[in-house]
């Protein structure tokens, strides 16, 4: 059974930073894509960040560059969103996902069909 769970989400004042992290089971790890969707109150699911298998590509939305970083460890077969300078519009339930599709496609997929999905941590910032 697979199954991807998320980690470190919370409330924090805008300006402050989080780490999320998502790790799974019952799959390989190191042979999916891996992402970071979320979906605000009242708005639907929408790409965050994606990363590619051994993690060399990445690719993110343009509202988070500079600010977010994904990376994954597949030893730990935990992915990772560092999340800098977090924003009130940031607020969100974050969700990880597991694609065999490339990271690249899964920048596109606008928040639906992927391989395997976690329950989401939340990420509220005050402002």
């Amino acid at each position: 059974q697979v199954q991807l769970v998320e980690s470190g989400g919370g409330l924090v004042q805008a300006g402050d930073s989080l780490r999320l992290s998502c790790t799974a089971s019952g799959l390989t790890f190191s042979a999916y894509s891996m992402g970071w969707f979320r979906q605000a109150p009242g708005k639907e699911r929408e790409f965050v960040a994606a990363i590619s298998t051994q993690g060399a590509y990445t690719y993110y939305t343009d509202s988070v560059k500079g600010r977010f970083t994904i990376t994954r460890d597949n030893a730990k077969r935990t992915m990772y969103l560092q999340m800098n300078n977090l924003k009130p519009e940031d607020t969100a339930l974050y969700y990880c996902a597991a694609d065999k599709t490339t990271a690249q496609a899964m920048s596109n997929r606008k928040g639906s069909g992927m391989d395997y999905w976690g329950k989401g941590t939340l990420v509220t910032v005050s402002s």
